[in-house]
C-alpha cells in the first residue's frame, strides 16, 4: 500500500510538471504569435501617434487620446489590418485564416467610418442642442455625449496602412530571427 501510494505522489508531481510546461508553453506561444503581437503592436502605436497628431493639428498636448476612440489614424483599421496582414504573411494569402480575417477587418473598417463616424456627428448636434437648453430644463445638466466614435475614410486608410506595415515590419524581423 506504501508503493500505490509513493507511485502516486510521483504520478501527481508528473502532471503538475507536465501542466507548469503546457502552460509556459502556451504563454511563450502567446508572446511569439505574429499575428497576436502585429495587432496589439500596431494598436499601441496608432493610439500612440493620435497624441502626436492632436499635438500638430491642435498645438496641444492630449494624453487622454492615448485611450480614447477616433483621430488620425485608426486604431480599429491597424488592429485588424495588422492581424489580416500578419496571417496573410504567416498562412499565405490563399489560407481561410486570412480570408477570415480579411473580411472581418473590412467590416470593422466599414463600421468605423460609416456608422460610428454618423453617431459622432450625431452626438456633436445633440450636446450642441442640451448645452442651449435653459438651466431649469431637466436634460440641462446631462453629461455630454461622446463625439470622437468613428473615423473618416482618410483616417481609416492611415489606419490600415500602419497596420499592414507593422505586420511586414514584425514578419521581416520574425524571419531574421528564425534564421539566426
Amino acid at each position: 500500500m506504501v508503493a500505490t501510494g509513493a507511485a502516486a505522489a510521483d504520478i501527481a508531481r508528473a502532471v503538475t510538471a507536465a501542466n507548469a510546461a503546457k502552460m509556459v508553453k502556451s504563454q511563450y506561444e502567446a508572446v511569439t504569435n505574429l499575428p497576436l503581437v502585429a495587432a496589439f503592436v500596431a494598436f499601441a502605436v496608432a493610439q500612440s501617434l493620435k497624441v502626436l497628431t492632436t499635438w500638430y493639428k491642435e498645438k496641444r498636448w492630449d494624453l487622454k487620446r492615448l485611450y480614447g476612440s477616433g483621430g488620425m489614424p485608426s486604431s480599429h483599421s491597424s488592429t485588424v489590418m495588422g492581424l489580416a496582414c500578419a496571417i496573410g504573411l504567416r498562412e499565405g494569402p490563399g489560407s481561410p485564416l486570412f480570408a477570415i480575417a480579411l473580411v472581418l477587418a473590412s467590416i470593422v473598417m466599414y463600421d468605423a467610418s460609416g456608422v460610428r463616424l454618423q453617431a459622432g456627428r450625431q452626438a456633436e448636434v445633440l450636446n450642441q442642442i442640451v448645452f442651449e437648453l435653459p438651466p431649469e430644463h431637466p436634460l440641462a445638466d446631462t453629461r455630454p455625449l461622446r463625439e470622437f466614435l468613428g473615423h473618416t475614410p482618410p483616417q481609416v486608410a492611415a489606419g490600415a496602412l500602419l497596420g499592414s506595415l507593422i505586420a511586414y515590419i514584425l514578419h521581416l524581423i520574425s524571419l531574421v530571427l528564425s534564421a539566426s
